[in-house]
């Protein structure tokens, strides 16, 4: 391993240093206090960026980071002495061979599918356009096309969308190692960040130690993919700074909690919020409640241990009747979901029943790859099979996810040797159920966690978890050497992801109509990601679980984020308590409705999963605000969490299963497991510090 200090640092900057306003600001107070520090032996800064420099320029200004050394921009086409105020002429020098701009821009012009960015993103040894998902084989067509012109460049694709033309040596990575050859250092002494596939040539200069963001798309970990470097289980500067910790380039992270972040530090959409009297720090006795409730909670998630796993809620603590005998079982969803949220946990008997509940599941699975929805704890018979026989799809797609997380906090590499067979039939099957091969699973109604709800055929939120279900694989993969299938699944993973972000996202400024439910409706252009699209149309409810997965697993972009949340935030899904499930209600009469609605009385407008409030959703909301940056506003939303889960049809903390979405009480099975296990998950994604943790 490099053991050689740091001398310089070079991150990229939308997505990496760029995109969550706290946590920039705690990159810029620890980098000043690292300077202050080592003096002139501090290592160097380096912001590597695709903006041009008056771009960049303008962001710094805006930003809270701190002043680099030197400035890489334009996707490596110009490098800019920060310190000097000047550019390095002799760099665009090496440029020249084989460019002819205009020859570049007459080639490109000639593709039916591409655009001209407009002329602030363009300078003379760049030419950058839009192709939306361009496929392989279209961008070896471009790239053939430049080449029987006599142009010798250098094509670089990145965020399903950017395509940059640019002199063959010209790159991020190059442009870097001619910095390096210039200042004298070596690569060896070289610390690099970046989340996208135009950050990818940082990564490969030999030698260098590399920091993946947790936002990273999958196109930088398949570039990547043979590389050694650190992936951040943080997004955006917070994972920086992990990198960063993880290297020993700082011995420790700014705490900014006594920083008020300014009105400016937000995007301007935010404004509203940030002026509402929601948004505000945490009083003592605020504070003091959400540590109990995180005590509570643990406490709650020690009644749901079981020998063979996590059951779905307290079996001590409910009177269950014979339509809840099913509630004696290791659930599939329940189970993987609780695992996730409560690895931060050092408990011994938590972490025995984690993997008690990961083995139970695993070790039902069929030879060809389907997950059992549940697996009774008194007879050990598994069940595939959900209200009415129907498959349960997203048991597979969660338990995947979690067997990845799990792996990656234990690393216990000889469990992940013993299922791994397991893991790929699971993913196996689940590709299966894309009979079509458009990259997205066909589900069938009720077929998911909403097991008595309407839906089907391609649903938001089934395809977000198949998205990351593949991403994990791709990385599980990776961990075992097996590249060609890690490369398979990472590859799938982006193209799932672009065709969620066409479909899903309608707007009238998409390209070409793709699909029969398009030329039959129209909503022009939507705030979030629609609940369902069918062959013949598509529910146009915001689906607010299967959005924030979106956000919180990357699907949507940091910009398309802050579009969801300012929809779902104006229109009060957060109340009377966080967080209803779907918005709005299904109301009788409504196309949507469907009779078996009144079974048990449990879908009634917002009751269970027509508009319920669910707890372990609220928890996600939670982690959901915080990834935006919002920490202030994220902690309220926790302090309002907590006040949900005191609340209790019997006792004081019950945590129950959901609460009436009209009323806000507690409804369901009491002591919940994963409402239990979202409130830590919450607690520890917000990095608060409890009194007496019994972690």
């Amino acid at each position: 391993m490099n053991k050689k200090a740091a001398r310089l640092f070079s991150s990229d900057l939308d997505g990496t240093l760029i995109g969550k306003p706290d946590a920039t600001v705690s990159f810029k107070r620890t980098w000043e206090g690292l300077r202050r520090k080592k003096g002139s032996a501090a290592p160097l800064l380096v912001y590597n960026s695709g903006r041009l420099l008056p771009h960049t320029f303008e962001l710094l200004k805006q930003s809270d980071l701190p002043d680099p050394d030197y400035l890489i921009c334009g996707v490596g086409t110009l490098i800019y002495d920060f310190r000097k105020r000047e550019l390095i002429k002799r760099f665009a020098e090496t440029l020249n061979t084989g460019w002819d701009l205009k020859t570049v821009r007459t080639c490109l012009d000639s593709f039916s599918d591409t655009e001209e960015q407009p002329p602030k993103y363009q300078n003379a040894f760049k030419s950058s356009w839009y192709i939306h998902d361009a496929t392989p084989e279209r961008l070896q067509e471009i790239k053939d096309a430049l080449r029987g012109l006599g142009l010798s460049v250098n094509v670089v694709y990145s965020s399903s969308r950017d395509l940059d033309i640019l002199p063959q040596y010209a790159n991020k990575g190059n442009a870097l190692a001619w910095l390096l050859k210039r200042i004298e250092i070596e690569a060896e002494e070289v610390i690099v960040a970046g989340d996208t596939g135009n950050d990818s040539s940082m990564f490969t200069i030999r030698g260098v130690r590399g920091i993946i963001v947790e936002n990273a798309q999958p196109e930088l970990f398949l570039a990547t993919m043979e590389l050694p470097t650190y992936t951040a289980g943080r997004p955006f500067a917070d994972g920086v700074l992990d990198g960063l910790l993880h290297y020993e380039l700082i011995e420790e992270i700014a705490d900014i909690s006594d920083i008020e972040l300014v009105h400016s530090q937000f995007d301007p959409r935010f404004h509203s919020v940030v002026n509402s009297d929601a948004f505000k720090s945490l009083s003592e006795s605020q504070h003091g409640l959400i540590n109990e409730a995180y005590q509570e909670a643990i406490n709650a998630l020690k009644r749901c241990i079981t020998p063979k796993g996590f059951s779905a809620c307290s079996l001590d603590d409910n009177i269950l009747d014979a339509t809840d005998s099913n509630y004696k079982s290791i659930w599939a969803r329940d189970g993987a979901i609780v695992v996730m949220n409560s690895l931060s946990l050092k408990d011994p008997d938590i972490q025995r029943c984690q993997q008690a509940t990961m083995t139970t599941l695993l070790s039902h699975i069929t030879p060809r790859g389907q997950v059992p929805s549940n697996v009774s704890i008194d007879t050990g018979e598994p069940d595939y099979s959900g209200i009415g026989g129907i498959a349960s799809i997203d048991s597979g797609l969660w338990l995947v996810i979690a067997f990845y997380h799990f792996i990656r906090e234990t690393r216990d590499y000889q469990f992940l040797r013993n299922w791994a067979g397991e893991i790929k039939n699971a993913m196996n099957w689940l590709e299966a159920q894309d009979s079509n091969n458009d990259s997205l699973l066909e589900i069938p109604e009720a077929g998911d966690w909403m097991d008595l709800f309407g839906r089907s055929y391609n649903i938001l939120y089934d395809e977000v978890l198949w998205y990351n279900a593949n991403l994990c694989h791709g990385r599980i993969a990776e961990l075992l050497g097996d590249f060609d299938t890690a490369g398979q699944r990472l590859r799938m993973a982006q193209q799932i992801k672009e065709t969620i972000n066409r479909k899903f996202w309608p707007s009238i400024h998409s390209d070409a109509i793709k699909a029969f439910s398009d030329q039959q409706f129209s909503m022009g252009d939507t705030s979030y990601l629609l609940a369902e699209i069918t062959p013949f149309g598509f529910d146009w409810r915001c689906d607010v679980y299967g959005n924030i997965l979106a956000v919180l697993f990357n699907v949507l972009s940091a910009e398309r984020a802050k579009i969801a949340f300012q929809f779902m935030w104006g229109v009060g899904v957060n109340e009377p308590a966080p967080v209803a499930n779907l918005y709005p209600p299904v109301n009788a009469g409504d196309p949507a409705w469907r009779t078996y609605y009144t079974v048990n009385l449990l879908n009634l407008p917002h009751h269970y999963h027509n508009g319920g409030i669910w707890p372990f959703i609220g928890a996600y909301w939670v982690m959901f605000i915080s990834r935006l940056g919002l920490r202030d506003l994220a902690q309220q939303e926790l302090f309002r969490l907590a006040l949900v889960n005191h609340e209790g049809i019997e006792h004081e903390w019950e945590f129950n299963e959901w609460v009436h979405g009209r009323t806000g009480r507690p409804m369901g099975k009491r002591y919940q497991a994963w409402s239990a296990a979202g409130f830590i998950g919450a607690y520890y994604a917000l990095q608060l510090e409890a009194d007496n943790s019994e972690q």
